[in-house]
């Protein structure tokens, strides 16, 4: 029961926070946070650590610029993807159409536009890298219905009153002791505890907080320990699978997920050259 209530309390926030629109007011700091969290990962993704991302500029209503301190590379099918990452992590409208400009001149040296759906999405040249040279990204948020969703008190004073009505259901639950199906909602990796439904390890009583895709890697290592999984496998069940195609992201992420399985030195992410990963456990 208490599993029950927390899997609707949690799908009750994420209703409510997909029927709220993004204010005028927040919408400009979102917008700016959301492409410095994309600055920062292309700098990753270039083995970058020490140059700078520049002040995020609003040139215009909903249009953000991206610009840099050090000339990088680019590769478009790691662009996509983490700019589509970090708008979803900042709830951001889908619809949007991005630009990487030449500093010197401001030729368009590449540009996708994604419409929310897979199949209406329109992103050429996947797996054509831009050189390293210096690149502003422009990111402009297309109009779209987001306005349905102004002038919606009634529907969000009921969420409210469902939101209570659960909570109070929820506390009442916790006096109900825990089945066995509660006790083993988990995956046991060496001495961690995987929760795939809460996106999280356990370790000793220490929570580790997973996102989206570090928590679909570890299911699929989960799945076969100690056996070589390809890349293809990875790239194309995490990834490919839902319509975005990547370059170096997967290894982004197995280093993202190695450095969270330290507290454990019997299980490790080996890389099998040419090959793909393996999940190890003593």
């Amino acid at each position: 029961m208490a599993k029950f209530i927390r899997q609707l309390i949690y799908l009750g926030i994420l209703f409510t926070l997909g029927c709220s629109s993004v204010s005028d007011d927040n919408f400009s700091e979102k917008g700016k946070l959301a492409m410095r969290d994309v600055g920062h990962n292309l700098l990753l993704n270039n083995y970058d650590h020490t140059s700078l991302v520049l002040p995020v500029i609003e040139i215009a209503p909903k249009k953000f610029s991206l610009s840099f301190e050090d000339n990088l590379e680019i590769y478009p099918d790691t662009l996509v993807h983490t700019i589509q990452e970090s708008i979803l992590k900042s709830k951001l409208p889908q619809k949007y159409l991005v630009e990487v400009l030449h500093c010197d001149n401001g030729v368009v040296a590449y540009s996708y536009e994604m419409n929310g759906e897979v199949d209406e999405n329109i992103i050429p040249c996947l797996g054509r890298n831009l050189p390293k040279s210096c690149y502003s990204i422009h990111l402009k948020f297309k109009e779209s219905s987001d306005s349905q969703f102004y002038n919606k008190g009634p529907i969000y004073i009921g969420l409210a009153f469902l939101g209570l009505t659960v909570f109070f259901l929820y506390r009442r639950s916790e006096d109900i002791p825990p089945t066995n199906s509660d006790r083993a909602n988990f995956v046991r990796l060496g001495k961690f505890k995987f929760y795939e439904l809460e996106h999280k390890l356990e370790h000793d009583g220490i929570e580790i907080k997973l996102s989206n895709k570090e928590c679909e890697l570890i299911q699929l290592f989960s799945a076969m320990p100690n056996q070589i999984i390809p890349r293809e496998t990875l790239v194309k069940k995490v990834w490919e699978d839902k319509g975005v195609i990547v370059g170096r992201s997967l290894d982004t992420y197995v280093s993202k997920i190695r450095k969270k399985l330290k507290l454990d030195p019997e299980i490790k992410i080996t890389n099998v050259h040419g090959v793909g990963y393996m999940l190890e456990i003593e």
